[in-house]
């Protein structure tokens, strides 16, 4: 198993603010898609909420304490992505390790703050969209230890604001 973050911060590390991104970027929209697509994906209910729907052509497992918590229903019907809840963060992850075979060996969490904070101990790598400008928001990404962290890939971007790719894996 392979245990990712997917993230977008700014300079300051603000990732949403309002329960929403405070940017509108499409080509790392179309990255984490294509990043996801068919994967399992770990995310918060508030994070769950701000999408308003599964994701499609993946595996959503919500991590909320609230015990009768049930997802809303899309407009327009069902999504094709299942959506599984969990109480915890360990058993979001022990449910996707069972479904390895189905969604692969990498699994992704994509927010937010507390979920971000509480799995950084436990991620393999980290996928982050670093937008180079400060931006206001209510909920961070943690900073990550170049002690613990490698950068081992960074693609600059200009459009719509200028922005890089960045790979880090866990050192060894």
């Amino acid at each position: 198993m392979i245990l990712s973050h997917i993230v977008a911060a700014a300079k300051n590390d603000v990732i949403g603010t309002q329960n929403r991104l405070p940017w509108d970027i499409p080509e790392d929209m179309k990255f984490f898609r294509e990043k996801t697509k068919g994967k399992a994906i770990i995310m918060g209910r508030k994070t769950f909420e701000s999408v308003g729907h599964p994701l499609p052509n993946r595996l959503n497992v919500v991590v909320t304490r609230q015990k009768d918590y049930a997802p809303p229903v899309p407009a327009g019907g069902a999504s094709s992505g299942e959506t599984v809840i969990c109480p915890d963060l360990k058993s979001a992850i022990d449910f996707c390790q069972g479904q390895i075979s189905k969604y692969g060996e990498e699994i992704f969490i994509i927010g937010g703050g507390e979920i971000f904070r509480e799995s950084l101990p436990l991620v393999d790598n980290v996928y982050l969209t670093r937008i180079h400008k400060d931006v206001e928001g209510d909920v961070t990404y943690p900073s990550l230890s170049p002690l613990e962290f490698a950068l081992v890939e960074s693609r600059d971007r200009t459009e719509p604001v200028p922005f890089t790719f960045q790979t880090f894996t866990r050192k060894k």
